[in-house]
């Protein structure tokens, strides 16, 4: 076998280089990989004019043809060993791969070689971004959506919260996943709104960068020079940073009184205990009071009551439910 002239052959047939971005990512932030093979390209093509990255090809002195041939035409393009770089539209030129594909199964065409070249990549989070510009645009089209505020929203935020916390306690993945999107537009839309305020607006990456920096400035173990190799110790770091933050002058502030009523008697309890003061229940008649002993009872036991009681009101559904089915005929 003449190895010579087969790799002669196989140079000659030329590569065609299919080469993907982003829209995630700023147009001209391409990966030095992409440089080089579009610099050394013998031609670059892109069917749409109007593609973002364009007006950066040109400007880096890179002559881009707008055009869309065949993949015919794109095989007979490479001959002689020529390099053709493809700059692919957001559809991902799939009527183009598909003509290729079936011209390499034919068996009757020397074909190039072929490469899949991504010069841009999403990062962890990119499609976050999606979400922030259909929210955008919702709001200025919707009609629903365009007059809603603050108040009005603030309902379904209980509502996805508790649905969440259903996904969360059935173990169903797929819901889980769902609810937390929900939730997750709670926050989006909110952001949103707020962007219109006249007074004291903020974005998304406002509410983003609190809550970050919020998050290094509570974890001195992770972000700074201290220590912690217990959940003991990471639940000291935090509670002495949230101390500082805060300043508050009470246990009990910073606890929504409109908590479903278990929770709430909960966290009060958690905040006297945490704070190592002694603070006797009130000594009075009346089932919310023998709740609140129970639900305090149970907060310093390690168990979280509104749970404990959903789970038992669950099985006590489950009893109903086993019931009528005995009494249908």
């Amino acid at each position: 076998m003449n190895t010579t002239s087969t790799t002669t052959s196989a140079a000659a047939t030329g590569r065609i280089v299919l080469l993907t971005t982003s829209h995630r990512v700023a147009p001209g932030l391409l990966s030095w990989p992409a440089w080089q093979v579009l610099r050394a390209a013998d031609r670059v093509l892109c069917a749409d004019g109007a593609h973002p990255q364009l007006p950066y090809l040109r400007e880096a002195g890179i002559a881009v043809d707008e055009a869309a041939p065949s993949a015919e035409e794109l095989v007979d393009a490479c001959a002689g060993g020529r390099t053709v770089v493809v700059v692919a539209t957001g559809e991902g030129e799939p009527a183009l791969t598909d003509g290729l594909a079936r011209l390499a199964g034919s068996g009757r065409v020397n074909m190039p070689e072929l490469e899949l070249l991504p010069a841009s990549y999403d990062l962890p989070g990119a499609r976050l971004l999606d979400l922030v510009q259909v929210m955008d645009r919702i709001r200025a089209e919707c009609p629903w959506s365009s007059r809603q505020t603050h108040k009005g929203l603030a309902k379904y935020g209980i509502e996805e919260a508790y649905e969440l916390v259903e996904a969360i306690e059935d173990g169903d993945r797929e819901e889980l996943r769902e609810e937390l999107g929900d939730v997750l537009l709670q926050v989006v839309f909110h952001a949103r709104i707020a962007e219109e305020d006249p007074e004291e607006p903020f974005s998304i990456d406002d509410v983003a960068g609190t809550i970050v920096a919020k998050l290094i400035h509570r974890h001195p173990h992770v972000f700074g020079d201290e220590t912690a190799t217990t959940p003991e110790e990471v639940k000291a770091h935090w509670l002495r940073t949230k101390a500082e933050e805060k300043r508050r002058t009470s246990v009990t502030e910073g606890v929504p009184l409109g908590q479903p009523g278990l929770a709430l008697a909960a966290k009060l309890a958690s905040r006297v205990r945490t704070a190592g003061l002694e603070v006797p229940l009130p000594a009075r008649e009346g089932f919310g009071y023998e709740l609140l002993a129970l639900a305090a009872r149970a907060e310093a036991e390690g168990v979280d009551p509104e749970a404990a009681l959903r789970a038992a009101a669950r099985a006590y559904r489950d009893a109903i439910v086993e019931t009528e089915g005995t009494r249908r005929p």
